[in-house]
């Protein structure tokens, strides 16, 4: 049997959580690289641990868990600590996905979609994938969503768009663009016709099998991993 790997990402929003409920709905397989993300320094976990150690105690919440936001605030104005906490969270994230991608390899799902907000500005990853997918709007509508969503003035919403590389760049990388300016039903007729593309590039995938060419995407993917992050 063979599988293969689709990434799914977006801007801030961009309408991208629209897109994944259309997706699962269809029972689509889908990885959410924000939520592994959260578990992943989650108190007693090693992550938590290093980012105790490099960000100090005035980061946590009452509880013990991490305050997104003031480790937010840090990591926005201070590459070099982003670059930090990236090297502590990344490795357990893959781990992390890796482990779901194999659970649903055995479970018998022919594809995968990997939710993964900064697919595109890690470059890194896209070359696993064998299709990637964007959910667009365009600047105006993009900043205006934001702003309504949540409660931001126009300063401080550009500040967050721009953190991110443009919606507009990154659909030069994109496989496939799902367009999200318009009404939900525009964006799900869309959802279902990528949809209906997967599933026949599956077709497609069976008769290159049968000519006895394999899959190496998995495989490799799977390699990587390991090599790198199994430690």
């Amino acid at each position: 049997s063979t599988m293969f790997l689709v990434g799914l990402s977006g801007g801030i929003a961009s309408g991208k959580s629209t897109v994944v409920a259309v997706l699962r709905e269809l029972g689509c397989a889908v990885i959410d690289a924000d939520v592994i993300a959260r578990h992943v320094v989650q108190p007693h976990s090693k992550a938590h641990q290093l980012i105790l150690q490099h960000f100090g105690t005035e980061i946590l919440l009452e509880n013990g868990e991490i305050n997104r936001e003031a480790l937010g605030n840090i990591i926005f104005s201070q590459p070099e600590k982003r670059r930090l906490l990236n090297s502590i969270t990344h490795p357990e994230i893959m781990k992390e996905m890796l482990k779901q991608v194999l659970k649903y390899f055995v479970l018998g799902y022919h594809y995968v979609i990997l939710d993964i907000p900064l697919l595109f500005e890690t470059r890194g990853l896209t070359r696993f994938m064998k299709y990637t997918v964007l959910v667009y709007c365009d600047p105006p509508t993009q900043l205006a969503r934001l702003m309504k969503r949540n409660g931001l003035g126009v300063a401080e919403a550009e500040a967050r768009i721009s953190s991110q590389l443009p919606l507009d760049e990154k659909r030069k990388w994109a496989t496939h663009v799902i367009d999200n300016c318009g009404d939900r039903e525009s964006t799900r007729r869309q959802v279902l016709r990528l949809h209906s593309h997967l599933e026949d590039s599956l077709h497609f995938l069976w008769a290159r099998l049968a000519v006895g060419t394999a899959v190496a995407g998995l495989g490799g993917l799977v390699f990587l991993l390991i090599r790198h992050f199994i430690s």
